[in-house]
């Protein structure tokens, strides 16, 4: 089983001690030259381009400017523990042992605007780009078709070497899935809804749902769950398997 996430736009790029092991991303070539065309842009551009304000904006073109290779211990950090949104407090990465984190590498991919798609312990560098961001490069005009199949790609790589199962968990949201060719996949997707009892209807709370899906990767990596069917035993901060409400090829889980 592969997990797939998205990123956070806050990033924690504070020392840590606790893991020494790390990777470079796949796709640092690609990375760089999104760096290149970032870096002509004004910071009002620049502004406009991330719909941010001007201090943001001043923040990111430093961040931009001062991007450099090759990624070290003293100018990077490995990405599962960088992102700090809602999605990754619930995986909570830091209490991982060290063998959680050699699963966590092989069965956790993280897509990524500026890198494509990374491992748990592959370096990054502070950055803010959005998958969904119009930047427009020669005749690409967006990110999702600057990485075109790339991304699926390397989802395939990774499920075929894997020598498991070829069961893709989509834990991503629909903006960063929409990245990955579903069509192309060699592999059985799995979507997820966490849906909040309110009056007896059940709604997605989006900051509820991230944190949710953060929860369900912990499961799986902290279970070595390895077969569909396990994944209806998650039951994490209330939450329970509605068999009504899923099918197939989308597990829904409620609460309330």
């Amino acid at each position: 089983m592969l997990i797939l996430l998205s990123p956070a736009k806050i990033q924690n790029f504070m020392p840590q001690q606790f893991v020494t092991e790390f990777t470079q991303p796949e796709f640092l070539k690609e990375a760089e030259r999104l760096v290149h065309e970032i870096r002509q842009l004004s910071v009002f551009d620049l502004s406009k381009l991330l719909s941010i304000n001007a201090n943001l904006a001043n923040l990111n073109a430093d961040r931009y400017f001062n991007w450099h290779m090759p990624f070290t211990m003293e100018n990077a950090k490995q990405a599962v523990l960088v992102f700090n949104g809602e999605v990754f407090h619930g995986l909570d990465a830091k209490r991982f042992s060290s063998d959680d984190f050699d699963y966590l590498q092989s069965h956790l991919r993280i897509l990524s605007g500026l890198y494509g798609i990374l491992r748990p312990l592959d370096m990054i560098q502070p950055y803010r780009l959005e998958i969904s961001t119009k930047l427009q490069i020669e005749n690409v005009k967006n990110l999702y078709a600057f990485w075109g199949e790339q991304l699926s790609q390397s989802v395939n790589k990774t499920l075929i070497k894997s020598g498991e199962p070829k069961v893709l968990l989509n834990l991503a949201s629909g903006e960063y899935f929409k990245s990955i060719n579903r069509k192309l996949l060699k592999a059985k997707v799995i979507d997820f809804d966490f849906l909040e009892n309110k009056n007896e209807e059940y709604k997605s709370v989006v900051m509820y749902t991230k944190k949710a899906r953060g929860l369900m990767a912990r499961y799986v990596i902290k279970n070595r769950i390895d077969k569909i069917e396990d994944l209806k035993g998650f039951a994490a901060e209330g939450y329970w398997f509605s068999p009504r409400l899923s099918s197939n090829e989308k597990f829904v889980f409620t609460r309330g």
